[in-house]
């Protein structure tokens, strides 16, 4: 593993993530195609499992294939190390087996490490790897043992058991992925509408993992002692308050109002989860296009940085903010909890929301021209794609292999990070050309 992973001394670290990620895939693709992986006779196709591994690794949730009918027990189980690895990072999964494996983790592993994660600092990076691997395992195993009661009481022992862990896995990971289809096909949640163990456990595996483990290293260190942590902890907190609070009060006054036992529930869960989850537990179909719009800004926001969570994440979104009303108060820097925000960072957060947009706007209309669906039913699938949320309206099964095509690519896109492989592709500016003459330009 660690000559596969880290002997590429000639590459750049982001380009040893983009290829893991590729790996990973490739592996995943092929072993879906064994027929033991799939339920009917023969082996799955390659266009279905090229799909469903490159979901899965990006922790997206985006199906072509129903996964409880449609792949038998060792097929969900692939699909399930697949979500693990990809929420974990296909990097801190290698450096951990070489950990484990009693490996000297040198200073090439610890820079690939850190580009990985997006870490602050290079030093503590093999201590940082192990908290992300306990906090992983210990949310993914109490949330197990919590759903197990009421999926036990439903499908008996075994399935029970493997439905708890398989659907706790998939929540902290921020998948998506449910094995509730052997009752209705693609129905996600939907059968736990009104079931709060069930909500409950999801939503907080789902804001857990999308909140980052940064964050829960800062929140360990410095407890219930606000003003101690760092800007970027303070950001995401807040931001994440924010992003689920707001939805919820509109869905709750605007969507649900004929469901009055269960509104609440189905608020706070439609809330949560396009951050980057994937579940369901209200049916899509019936939303507005108001309902639908503000879930594809919700999707494309996403998680926070160094989580199991996609899009253009929560930091990126409060420093554009930031930078705004810099902007409107005619400051000379922008600044959040006290602090300045270096100007690489307002570049950064604005071509990714550059990218984003783009790429999520002419993926929508592709898919809408090439099937001849409504925009905005195209523009949720991008955006659950790229975002790597796995939230449909139902119309990603029926899908062209090109319009496929499109979704594999803005879920891998999502994944390892626009800018990622842009920086991959693209060599450093040469500092030695000297600093270019200035000439105003007006915008606005």
């Amino acid at each position: 593993m660690k000559r596969i992973i880290f002997n590429f001394e000639h590459l750049k670290p982001v380009q040893i993530i983009i290829l893991g990620f590729l790996c990973v895939i490739l592996a995943g693709t092929l072993l879906l195609m064994l027929p033991a992986a799939s339920r009917e006779a023969g082996s799955a196709g390659f266009a279905d499992a090229l799909f469903t591994a490159t979901s899965a690794t990006c922790v997206t949730g985006l199906i072509v294939q129903d996964t409880f009918s449609f792949w038998t027990p060792f097929g969900q189980a692939v699909i399930l190390s697949l979500i693990q690895i990809g929420g974990l990072g296909v990097i801190t999964v290698a450096l951990s087996i070489a950990m484990l494996s009693g490996k000297k983790i040198g200073l090439i592993q610890r820079n690939i490490m850190q580009e990985s994660i997006s870490a602050p600092q290079i030093s503590g990076i093999v201590k940082f790897t192990k908290f992300i691997l306990l906090t992983t395992f210990g949310a993914e195993g109490i949330g197990a043992l919590v759903m197990m009661p009421v999926f036990i009481r439903k499908f008996g022992l075994l399935k029970g058991i493997w439905f708890s862990v398989f659907h706790s896995v998939s929540a902290f990971c921020n998948a998506g992925f449910d094995l509730m289809g052997g009752e209705q096909k693609y129905s996600s949640l939907t059968a736990f509408a009104g079931n709060p163990v069930v909500n409950i456990t999801i939503m907080v595996l789902i804001i857990f993992g999308g909140i980052g483990f940064l964050t829960w290293m800062d929140l360990a260190a410095h407890k219930f002692h606000f003003r101690k942590y760092r800007m970027q902890t303070k950001v995401i907190l807040c931001m994440t308050a924010i992003l689920i609070a707001v939805p919820a009060l509109y869905f709750y006054f605007g969507e649900f109002s004929d469901a009055p036992s269960d509104r609440l529930l189905l608020s706070l869960f439609q809330a949560v989860t396009p951050r980057t989850a994937g579940f369901n537990t209200a049916d899509l179909t019936k939303l507005s296009d108001t309902g639908l719009f503000i879930m594809i800004i919700l999707m494309l926001i996403g998680g926070s940085p160094a989580s199991t969570a996609g899009g253009m994440k929560t930091t990126t979104v409060a420093v554009l903010f930031a930078s705004s009303a810099a902007v409107f108060k005619r400051k000379k820097f922008s600044s959040m909890f006290g602090r300045r925000i270096p100007s690489d960072s307002i570049q950064n957060a604005g071509a990714i929301l550059l990218l984003y947009i783009t790429l999520f706007s002419f993926g929508g209309m592709l898919i809408s021209r090439i099937e001849g669906l409504p925009l905005i039913r195209c523009l949720f699938e991008t955006a659950s794609a790229i975002g790597t949320v796995g939230l449909t309206t139902g119309i990603t099964p029926g899908l062209s292999l090109l319009s496929r095509g499109i979704l594999v690519f803005l879920m891998y896109v999502g994944r390892v990070g626009g800018l990622t492989l842009i920086f991959a592709a693209v060599s450093a500016g040469n500092p030695g050309k000297g600093i270019l003459p200035e000439e105003k330009i007006t915008v606005g």
